[in-house]
């Protein structure tokens, strides 16, 4: 048997798959059913080597639009989300009769930004998954666009593929696109090279990548999967970047498209949601002494080194800091609301506490609730 060129992916006992709008559809817009059918083919021949495989699929919103009558996909949120209502049944039917040829029973689940930001929501979404992988069933997940609000939402499924890929402890990550991998240019311009592998952040240096790696109707593009890609390799999950029509060939482990190798080790969830899901609701601005203890020293951010504040929140919302100059140095959940901080700017916990009552002798944001930026 010929050594595949990348073991882990080859090994992988779970993946999870990404798949984007734009290679479930024709030219006008429309679902194609021979698209999804071949993408079924490739999962289902990797199922039949013993993964489990999750998929994570783009295409309500798009599959909405004809029925609806619409020329072209919408910009507006009421209509993407009336697009997606109408849109998510008729997709996941066309993904039901697909792998239901292969003897595949496949169940959809729709996770919000919210699901994976608070700690029950995302141990439900995380219990769901499981069992529905132990029950041989295969999960469809999409973003929930029907709730969905511009203020929380992964706003793409590339990111929300690499977090559920944390969330089931998967080995590995593909991510399938109109384009067949990272280049380091704009792949249509002439003299643009494909790169075959990233080992580390600094192999992307010099490498162009933007809006126009992707093209409509999906919402991200190459720049989205390379920072989906950075976020499951450095949770220790080594990820593909591929051309849908080399499904199969990148999930059996074979050199096609991109391949990110593993950099880091899995963090506890809420950091990697703190780091990559959440949506800051406001800014503490730190003096000098309180970057360098944040940063420097991985330590709680006390009262007495705050200097501004911004936004609206409260007591358990997440908030970036920063420096003085306004750069964001990190996040945390903050265990005040945003009316008490001015009170508390410059204060000992000591002073808070003799002045205010003890409740006020604790942390504005504690060091195991932070993650450095």
């Amino acid at each position: 048997m010929t050594r595949a060129a990348r073991p882990d992916i080859a090994a992988a006992r779970r993946i999870v798959v990404k798949v984007g709008s734009s290679s479930l559809t024709t030219a006008e817009g429309a679902i194609d059913d021979d698209r999804i059918a071949a993408l079924a083919d490739a999962i289902a021949a990797r199922a039949a080597a013993g993964a489990g495989l999750i998929l994570v699929s783009s295409g309500a919103i798009a599959a909405g639009i004809a029925p609806l009558g619409l020329p072209a996909r919408p910009r507006d949120l009421a209509t993407q989300q009336a697009a997606a209502s109408v849109g998510q049944g008729l997709l996941i039917a066309r993904y039901t009769a697909a792998f239901a040829r292969h003897g595949i029973r496949t169940g959809q689940v729709l996770l919000s930004a919210d699901d994976l930001m608070r700690r029950a929501h995302y141990r439900n979404a995380q219990r769901t998954l499981d069992r529905l992988l132990d029950l041989g069933v295969l999960p469809i997940v999409n973003e929930n666009d029907t709730v969905a609000t511009d203020e929380i939402r992964f706003g793409d499924n590339d990111r929300l593929a690499a977090l559920v890929a944390h969330v089931t402890r998967a080995a590995a990550l593909v991510l399938l696109s109109d384009v067949d991998g990272l280049y380091d240019d704009d792949p249509r311009r002439d003299g643009a090279r494909q790169i075959s592998e990233i080992r580390s952040r600094a192999d992307l240096s010099g490498v162009r990548i933007g809006r126009s790696h992707g093209t409509l109707p999906g919402t991200g593009g190459m720049a989205t999967k390379v920072d989906s890609a950075l976020i499951a390799t450095g949770a220790g999950i080594p990820t593909v970047v591929a051309g849908a029509a080399d499904a199969g060939a990148a999930l059996s482990g074979a050199a096609a498209g991109t391949y990110f190798a593993a950099t880091g080790r899995r963090p506890r969830a809420r950091l990697l949601w703190l780091a990559h899901a959440a949506a800051a609701r406001g800014r503490l601005r730190l003096d000098p002494g309180a970057v360098e203890a944040v940063v420097a020293r991985r330590a709680s951010l006390l009262p007495a080194g705050i200097i501004g504040v911004e936004g609206t929140f409260d007591a358990g919302d997440p908030v970036d800091l920063t420096d003085g100059a306004g750069t964001v140095v990190a996040r945390g959940l903050v265990n005040y609301d945003a009316s008490e901080i001015p009170v508390l700017m410059g204060r000992s916990t000591r002073w808070l506490a003799r002045e205010h009552g003890q409740e006020y002798e604790r942390e504005v944001v504690h060091r195991d609730d932070m993650v450095i930026l």
